[in-house]
């Protein structure tokens, strides 16, 4: 097994509250929901589980679960770290969320670091990587979307 890593960021403003913001990044449910090949969310007080759907990899399936250690300073950030006590995982993310209230919205940066344990060599790691990217872009992007779309349309929608 090799251990693979992809790191990606990105910011948006949001013409929402910085609570409303809050409210649905804390919301497991919905985050499942916004968010392509994530089936779900257990959460335990601040030890988050995600559990992913099989995603094609270079011919190979994975279908990993990780377990977070969540850090709240609510209302301005959240952090998340892989659990330590969970070394069986073959995968985890590390990064944060930082919200900043503005004038008309709120100022939303995400930080995520990705890293999974795959039967492939060493010397595969630009391919692999590469495909990670392309897996983690589309979740990013399909996520950002559903979210913003979310909160455009109002907390109950």
């Amino acid at each position: 097994m090799t251990t693979f890593t992809v790191s990606t960021s990105s910011e948006e403003v949001v013409r929402s509250t910085r609570p409303e913001v809050w409210a649905a990044l804390t919301d497991t449910d919905l985050i499942a929901r916004f968010t392509p090949y994530l089936r779900r969310i257990d959460a335990d007080g601040d030890r988050w589980t995600w559990h992913l759907v099989r995603i094609p990899l270079l011919g190979s399936m994975v279908s990993p679960s990780f377990t977070e250690v969540m850090t709240f300073d609510e209302p301005s950030r959240i952090d998340f770290a892989h659990d330590p006590a969970r070394s069986d995982e073959q995968a985890g993310v590390g990064g944060r969320y930082l919200l900043e209230e503005i004038v008309g919205g709120t100022h939303l940066s995400i930080e995520l670091t990705i890293s999974v344990e795959l039967p492939f060599p060493r010397l595969a790691r630009p391919v692999v990587e590469t495909a990670m990217r392309a897996v983690v872009g589309t979740m990013g992007d399909r996520f950002a979307h559903n979210f913003v779309r979310h909160l455009e349309r109002g907390q109950g929608s």
